[in-house]
Formats: structure tokens, C-alpha cells, sequence
């Protein structure tokens, strides 16, 4: 009794420890970060920011900001960074919003696919066309990009990070 009593007091202190450092956290229902949409949380993580303008110059916003559910595969801002030069900048201008738009909605899957339910698979985006999904010794691929973190809730689907911008044929 007494073990159990000293275990449950070292499991509330490194709780609280971890909490008040930030280095985990405890989400309930209800709770501040589960009440951002999927634009906000993606703003609000700082990898983003390319991401985030491209979503305004293609005027999809509204969208993912909408009911959903979505999942969205997310390119960081280092992601952006290793397309040709002036790659970003052409699609960000209004003449290129169709191109901008299908490229985005590339990156989109209607529902919410947490990563304990990925599969190897095809999976219909938005925007019509197919992702190839591979799960192979448990590291997840999209389309060759590698995923390098899962399951960013967010109160309209979840988030998953990606190395490469994904390119629709």
C-alpha cells in the first residue's frame, strides 16, 4: 500500500512537472487548444507561415476553418523552402490561384485519419486525385514525403506534418 501510495505521489509530481514545463500536456474536453481549427493551430505553430499564406492567397480559409472534418497533410515552411526557386512566389500571385488551389487541396483528405489508423492505401484528396500512403517499419510516407509528426488535433480534424510539398499531376 505504502509502494502504491509513493508511486501515484511520483507519477502527480512528474505530471505536474511535465505540465508546467510544457513537455507534455493534458488536453480535456473543452480546453483552449481543442477549440482551434485546423488554420489556427497551423498559425499558431510557427512552421507554417508559407503554408498559412498560401491558404489566404487561395481564399481557403473559410474552408478549413469550416466543420470539416479534415485531415491535412502539412508541409513546413522548410518543406517550401526546397521547391525550385520563385516556385512560391508565382503561386502566390492572383493569376496562379487555380494552380495555388489544387495544390493545396492536394494536401487535404476529408475526415479525420489519426496516425494509429494509417494504413498503406490510397487516399482520394480533395481536390479528386490520390495519395499513396506507405506504412513500411512503421515510418509513414505520402506520396514519397516523409511524415514527420501525427496527430495535431485541431476542433475540425488533425494535422500531420510532412518534409515535401505534395504536386498533383
Amino acid at each position: 500500500m505504502i509502494n502504491t501510495r509513493i508511486g501515484s505521489f511520483q507519477l502527480l509530481a512528474l505530471t505536474l512537472l511535465f505540465a508546467a514545463t510544457g513537455t507534455a500536456r493534458i488536453v480535456r474536453a473543452g480546453d483552449k487548444r481543442e477549440s482551434k481549427d485546423i488554420v489556427a493551430v497551423a498559425s499558431d505553430a510557427g512552421k507554417f507561415k508559407t503554408l498559412v499564406a498560401a491558404i489566404k492567397a487561395a481564399g481557403l480559409v473559410e474552408t478549413l476553418q469550416g466543420t470539416g472534418p479534415f485531415t491535412v497533410f502539412a508541409p513546413t515552411d522548410k518543406a517550401f523552402a526546397k521547391l525550385p526557386a520563385g516556385t512560391v512566389d508565382d503561386l502566390l500571385k492572383p493569376e496562379n490561384k487555380e494552380k495555388l488551389v489544387a495544390l493545396l487541396t492536394y494536401h487535404v483528405v476529408s475526415g479525420k485519419v489519426m496516425a494509429a489508423d494509417v494504413k498503406t492505401m490510397k487516399a482520394k484528396t480533395v481536390n479528386g486525385q490520390e495519395l499513396d500512403v506507405q506504412v513500411i517499419d512503421g515510418k509513414v510516407t505520402v506520396d514519397k514525403a516523409k511524415v514527420t509528426k501525427t496527430d495535431i488535433a485541431a476542433s475540425n480534424g488533425v494535422i500531420h506534418v510532412i518534409d515535401t510539398v505534395l504536386m498533383p499531376n
